[in-house]
């Protein structure tokens, strides 16, 4: 099954997001390296929010990303969504 993990932004989230950036771009290369991350990304002009696809078996996986992640503890990210996706055509 496919998750999309919708992420809203605070005002100024480039600057903001600078000294938790290395510790959240660890986490989701952890997640990309157990398979359960295939992308993710900040949406831009402007940016505030990010979109991350998940595929796992339990949107339990993506609930356990966003309690780990310093941008949600930080409150860089001001409101989160995880929404299954049913994919048509692709991977």
């Amino acid at each position: 099954m496919h998750y999309l993990l919708l992420y809203d932004y605070v005002d100024n989230a480039v600057e903001r997001r600078a000294p938790y950036r290395e510790a959240h771009l660890a986490l989701a290369r952890e997640a990309l390296a157990r398979g359960e991350l295939l992308l993710g990304g900040a949406l831009a002009d402007p940016v505030d929010g990010a979109v991350l696809l998940f595929r796992c078996d339990s949107p339990a996986v993506v609930e356990a990303f966003v309690a780990k992640d310093p941008y949600v503890a930080a409150g860089i990210v001001t409101h989160w969504r995880i929404r299954p996706w049913t994919v048509v055509i692709g991977v």
